[in-house]
């Protein structure tokens, strides 16, 4: 992946996860990269394929990074929520692929399979953690309701209390 590519990815995430998959453009995303709107279309020439690779990048950016975390002995449940505490002080935006959720029914196809992709991963992972589907789902879904009950209340402590019980 050359530099320009990870820079138009990163921005383009910046944005998706601030303002959601309508709240950007080519032109937002070429200003903030420092490159003309041609340039972004190059390499992405659609808006779908665009998002598409960021909420594929992203997923594959979690999900390693919470393996990494299993392998060290943490905890599935424990190492997912250590994941999304982590991106929540990072940035103190939400959850990519929860934030393309939210409006997946007005996504194209390819983008909407790609955050069906980052959930189903999840669930997985949990479940090799040991965790029914159910239970994997209800974690990924507290996860995803603490950090959007903390973004929208400007708290980040609302993400410890909404997820504590999961690992209690």
């Amino acid at each position: 992946m050359t530099d320009t590519v990870t820079a138009i990815l990163d921005a383009a995430e910046e944005r998706i996860r601030g303002a959601g998959y309508h709240g950007f453009s080519f032109r937002d995303i070429a200003a903030d990269v420092g490159v003309k709107a041609s340039s972004v279309h190059y390499h992405f020439p659609a808006k779908e394929k665009l998002a598409a690779a960021v909420a594929r990048r992203y997923t594959d950016r979690l999900v390693e990074a919470v393996n990494a975390q299993v392998a060290e002995g943490t905890d599935v449940v424990e190492a997912w929520r250590r994941v999304f505490r982590e991106a929540l002080q990072h940035d103190g935006r939400m959850c990519l692929c929860g934030a393309l959720a939210a409006a997946s029914h007005e996504l194209a196809e390819e983008i909407r399979a790609e955050v069906k992709r980052f959930f189903e991963l999840g669930i997985e992972t949990l479940r090799q953690g040991g965790l029914e589907r159910e239970a994997a789902i209800r974690v990924l879904a507290a996860l995803e309701g603490a950090m959007l009950t903390a973004n929208i209340l400007e708290d980040q402590s609302v993400f410890e209390a909404g997820s504590s019980a999961l690992v209690a």
